[in-house]
């Protein structure tokens, strides 16, 4: 049996209304649980059309048909009017999620941490945090014990930044396993739980085919000699990718593949994961940059 941490990303309004429900299903069918990251805040996806003017953006619009997976109000969402809060509407799905599998933070404004955390001072990263972390702790009741930033956007500034929020890990970066961040200081920040392997958007028109999709991520599981983690989005696998979602589960349970919540991929002695960075580094499929796994000897 070989253990994958699965983690799925709400990034806006309909992904949380729509998405969030369906996915519960279809993991409670499957008996498998995971975890749920989410945006909680405005919901202003919609800007990044503007990004439309970038090749490679342009480009992976047209490979994943973004239009028909996401649908117009995602690709539109707090453009011609103000972004609807999340958390705020929302309470009870996020509740949902909370009681059948664990939760974490994603972003207060989804695009806003995407767009600007490349220039936000120390003190407009912790109030990005804060933001969040009240909103998620006043749905649930609950401390809040994991975050996963927007779209991977992570460097040693962001990492030292949300030390004192007190996460039991985080996953803010694409690697190969678990590791201890060293800060600028030179002490370890808490414990990131990189995410290994492709999402639908980076791989689909560039390595594999929609039809083909499935059998692409199990090989690439069956691949990684590291710890895999997986990412879907509620807004794609929770909605008009979720027949192949449900075929996936069923496909991996076959083959000796168990997803699981990322908690369980952080080993109770923490001291023996080696030391790591997180730095500025691009993949394949995914415009602009993201916070990627860089070992220290």
């Amino acid at each position: 049996m070989k253990n994958v941490g699965l983690r799925i990303d709400v990034d806006t309004w309909r992904g949380t209304r729509d998405g969030v429900p369906r996915l519960l299903e279809i993991l409670a069918a499957a008996q498998v649980k995971a975890t749920f990251f989410f945006s909680v805040g405005p919901d202003n996806m919609g800007r990044h059309l503007w990004r439309l003017i970038k090749p490679q953006f342009f480009l992976k619009m047209l490979r994943s048909k973004a239009v028909s997976l996401y649908g117009w109000d995602i690709l539109l969402a707090g453009t011609a009017w103000p972004g609807r809060k999340i958390g705020r509407g929302l309470a009870t799905e996020i509740r949902a999620a909370a009681a059948a599998h664990e939760i974490g933070l994603h972003a207060w404004d989804h695009f806003a941490w995407q767009t600007c955390v490349s220039v936000w001072n120390e003190r407009q990263l912790s109030r990005q945090i804060r933001l969040a972390y009240d909103m998620l702790t006043s749905i649930t009741g609950q401390p809040v014990t994991c975050f996963a930033v927007a779209g991977w956007r992570a460097d040693d500034r962001v990492v030292e930044a949300k030390q004192a929020f007190g996460f039991h890990y985080n996953s803010d970066c694409r690697g190969s396993g678990p590791f201890r961040p060293l800060l600028p200081d030179g002490a370890f920040g808490t414990v990131q739980i990189p995410v290994t392997l492709p999402t639908f958007d980076e791989a689909i028109g560039q390595t594999t085919t929609h039809k083909g999709y499935n059998r692409f991520i199990l090989d690439r599981i069956k691949a990684d000699r590291g710890t895999p983690v997986y990412t879907i989005h509620a807004e794609a696998e929770g909605i008009a990718l979720s027949g192949m979602f449900q075929k996936l589960l069923s496909m991996a349970a076959a083959e000796g593949i168990h997803f699981c919540p990322l908690r369980e991929l952080v080993p109770q002695d923490i001291s023996i994961l080696p030391a790591g960075k997180v730095v500025r580094g691009t993949i394949p499929g995914r415009e602009g940059w993201v916070g990627c796994q860089r070992a220290i000897k």
